[in-house]
């Protein structure tokens, strides 16, 4: 039985960074690696997972998926086209054995290489959570998921409830495709603030808002579209605002570190750009400068929402919704906290990153250090450089 059933059943950011990359940079050449932080074999399953990939590669976007994506305002008709003829492309997969672990690469232009990363990263998931717990799915995920919610209820009083804005952003490391839609449908049943999920897919299918903008790859690969270095980030920025102009709006901070983002993020950044979104560092220190620096650009941080991604379970996203209320909006994205938390399941850590662009290396420099990401030592000795950032 396929995985993937739909070319929707993945993340909006996906589809909108394609159509950016589509006007913008249609010759743009990348290499994007799979890379799994747990130290579990998946050799076993190489052939199976191999198998779900081509057969993603032979789904088509419906009629009836291209007339929904026609209703969103941001997506352009020539875009939509364009995905209905030429979708996943399963030629550009690489499937093979490096130093005893499974290794999925895929090289192309950056306009075919996007897509295939919430595809690998949702069927190797699955795939394993078949093979590794046969036993559990849906019933187990919902009856988890339903004593969350009864302490979040519990917890947070009827004003509080109606203010904290969940989404999901659930798909790559789901359990399943069945468990995240019943944990969406769930969220959507009970939580008076849920603002959507991440998922084009089950946005489509429950009538709720698609949540995404910008992933790291947007700003990684401007380091080699030939711009100067220490130009990259905004260039990323600025090209975005002129792809989505006031839609769109939320800016991921962490590609070089948020304290390089904020000398980049000026008057005119921050005053367009609708909010901000975390993905590693300390939470609250990361929140804290972005009010500051609201604040010193003369910018009412009550008008901007700062959007926390990075790890989140309810608990931690209860706290920082209750430190920062009342000083800027917040929204909670949370993924594998909700949709692969069952009894006795310890979820994937794994990832699909770019590594190259047009023949040269591009690197994150996180906030976290072990999410700092580069093979190239003398690219991140340039990039620090360059972003005048401590060597």
């Amino acid at each position: 039985m396929p995985i993937l059933e739909s070319l929707l059943d993945t993340d909006a950011y996906k589809l909108h960074m394609q159509q950016a990359v589509f006007h913008h940079y249609p010759d743009a050449e990348v290499v994007a690696e799979f890379h799994s932080r747990n130290d579990e074999d998946l050799l076993p399953l190489m052939g199976q997972i191999e198998e779900q990939l081509r057969q993603a590669g032979r789904l088509r976007l419906s009629a009836e998926e291209a007339r929904y994506l026609a209703q969103r305002p941001f997506l352009s008709q020539d875009y939509i086209e364009h995905l209905s003829h030429k979708p996943l492309d399963a030629s550009l997969l690489e499937v093979h054995e490096r130093e005893g672990q499974l290794a999925v690469r895929v090289s192309g232009l950056w306009q075919d290489v996007i897509l295939w990363e919430i595809p690998i990263l949702a069927i190797i998931s699955e795939m394993r959570n078949r093979f590794r717990y046969p036993q559990l799915g849906v019933g187990e995920a919902i009856t988890r998921l339903d004593q969350k919610l009864d302490w979040l209820s519990s917890e947070l009083s009827t004003e509080e409830m109606a203010e904290f804005s969940l989404v999901d952003f659930g798909t790559r490391r789901r359990f399943s495709r069945a468990v995240q839609e019943a944990v969406v449908t769930r969220l959507r049943e009970r939580l008076p603030a849920f603002r959507g999920t991440s998922n084009y897919r089950l946005a489509h299918r429950l009538g709720l808002p698609a949540v995404g903008t910008q992933a790291h790859e947007w700003f990684q690969a401007h380091q080699q579209l030939g711009f100067p270095l220490a130009q990259s980030q905004r260039a990323a920025l600025l090209t975005w605002l002129d792809e989505f102009d006031d839609h769109l709006g939320i800016a991921l901070t962490d590609c070089i570190t948020m304290d390089a983002f904020l000398r980049d993020f000026d008057f005119e950044l921050a005053s367009r750009y609708q909010g901000l979104r975390h993905d590693s560092g300390d939470p609250i220190v990361w929140g804290e400068k972005a009010i500051a620096h609201y604040q010193r650009l003369g910018i009412d941080p009550g008008g901007k929402t700062l959007v926390f991604s990075d790890g989140l379970d309810l608990p931690r996203a209860v706290a920082l919704f209750r430190h920062f209320r009342g000083r800027i909006n917040t929204s909670f994205g949370i993924g594998t906290q909700l949709t692969c938390d069952l009894p006795g399941v310890s979820p994937m850590n794994i990832v699909f990153k770019l590594v190259e662009c047009n023949g040269g290396p591009v690197a994150k420099i996180s906030d976290s250090a072990g999410k700092t990401l580069c093979r190239d030592a003398d690219f991140i000795h340039r990039l620090r450089q360059a972003f005048q950032l401590s060597l």
